[in-house]
């Protein structure tokens, strides 16, 4: 006959191990990515979905918001860097919910620094003033984006077109 004893510190150690091993599987298993990757962004066939990654040179952001059929002057109007806030008042509120319908999320940004191309669409269709589309990037991924009308009363809208 065997007798084997256990503290009950033994117990607790192997108990800690199973909950950390379990945590881990878990991890691996439902994240993916160091990176957070916005809803929809991931790229099945090239001609079934649009690119948010790798936007590294001018070039690559005109051809963007060519595949929403935008035509934009070659160089940006403005590039600058913004800070996503941290906590989000009404209008960046709104402003992410637009971001979100598109299948980005600015919320996962929150508190980063990143950066802002904007450039002069030319191919607006009945509209007279200016319109402008924006590209916020973060390490080489887009973010955000929008159209919108240069005019404080004007309009804001996602890529694809209305």
């Amino acid at each position: 006959m065997f007798i084997y004893s256990m503290r009950a510190g033994t117990i607790r150690f192997f108990g800690i191990v199973c909950v950390a091993l379990a945590a881990l599987i878990a991890l691996i298993a439902f994240v993916p990515e160091l990176q957070p990757v916005a809803a929809g962004a991931e790229v099945v066939e090239e001609s079934d979905t649009v690119s948010f990654e790798k936007i590294r040179s001018n070039e690559e952001r005109i051809a963007f918001l060519g595949e929403f059929d935008w035509q934009v002057d070659a160089a940006p109007t403005e590039s600058t860097t913004v800070t996503i806030p941290r906590e989000f008042d009404k209008v960046f509120a709104a402003y992410n919910e637009l971001q979100r319908k598109q299948g980005l999320d600015l919320s996962a940004y929150s508190g980063k620094t990143v950066e802002r191309y904007t450039y002069t669409v030319t191919n607006y269709e009945n509209y007279e003033g200016a319109v402008l589309a924006n590209l916020l990037i973060y390490r080489g991924r887009v973010i955000g984006a929008d159209i919108c009308s240069a005019d404080t009363a004007g309009f804001v809208h996602g890529l694809e077109r209305n």
